[in-house]
């Protein structure tokens, strides 16, 4: 990975940073966007340290992902920074108990989880078509199971249920995926999303006392961030997957996703629907870059 350029959302803990310190010890260059300074300067230093000797460079944007203008002047930041990208992880993901909206007047689990990575990945597209060979690669989740896209009601007016949400957003994750594969044919630029399991992270303990609880419960039978990050690293980094695109993964190997997730009409609808979103959004003062 010498000589790499990787862009990791999500990166200053859990999997996200697992996976930079794995990256970073392989002599890949990591750049890390979080949207806390003083934990994407603690993040950074451990990367750098999981880095000793390798010679890669560290770097880190803050951005809070839930606001497009932030990822419009992320993507801006990237692109001025860097004339090679040769990877980009979108990991950054988040769940609330309660329905709250963003600045852009977008619910708050869409915003973060599926049009975040869907509006930064765009933006980033020719960028990594330039330094092909590229990947793409996303955090889904097996949460995905069971759960339909509510075009109806896609801002969550009618219903919302915190978990239920991100259950959609994480369906919503792997048809972004298989719609950006199809899209990308014949770049050199692959589009992959995986499983990373059950895992020992702050995920979910910003929801109360009650889902907290929960989650410290969950620990003993979760994975290390680690080894929930084994995936993104090798989908980084093997060979094995170098022309392999449009794919949902668990534990290094090729899982059928749910039938919902695999309906490449869906995929679509929901890639049209994602890009008015981000439009309407530009619009907006408060989302002009």
């Amino acid at each position: 990975m010498n000589d790499k350029q990787i862009l990791i959302t999500g990166a200053t803990n859990g999997i996200g940073l697992a996976a930079a310190e794995g990256l970073a010890a392989l002599g890949a260059n990591v750049a890390i966007v979080g949207r806390s300074k003083t934990r994407t300067r603690i993040a950074s230093a451990r990367i750098r340290a999981a880095a000793a000797g390798k010679g890669p460079t560290v770097a880190t944007f803050i951005a809070d992902l839930s606001s497009q203008a932030a990822v419009r002047r992320l993507a801006a930041e990237v692109l001025d920074r860097y004339p090679k990208l040769d990877v980009l992880v979108n990991n950054a993901g988040a769940m609330y108990g309660t329905r709250q909206l963003t600045k852009d007047g977008i619910e708050l689990t869409w915003a973060v989880n599926h049009l975040a990575p869907f509006l930064l990945s765009k933006l980033l597209l020719h960028r990594l078509k330039e330094s092909a060979p590229a990947r793409i690669i996303t955090t889904a989740s097996q949460a995905h199971q069971g759960a339909h896209i509510p075009f109806d009601d896609l801002n969550a007016e009618r219903s919302y249920r915190g978990f239920g949400r991100c259950c959609e957003t994480k369906l919503a994750n792997i048809l972004f995926t298989t719609e950006l594969a199809r899209r990308l044919d014949g770049t050199r630029v692959t589009a992959n999303c995986f499983h990373p399991g059950l895992v020992a992270t702050g995920f979910n303990c910003n929801n109360g006392l009650l889902m907290n609880l929960g989650m410290t419960m969950l620990r003993p039978v979760a994975r290390s961030p680690e080894k929930g990050a084994k995936t993104l690293v090798w989908l980084a980094t093997s060979s094995a997957v170098a022309n392999v695109s449009g794919v949902y993964f668990f534990d290094q190997e090729q899982t059928p996703p749910s039938p919902e997730a695999q309906d490449t009409d869906t995929a679509r609808r929901l890639w049209e629907i994602s890009e008015r979103q981000c439009a309407i959004s530009r619009r907006k003062p408060c989302s002009t870059l």
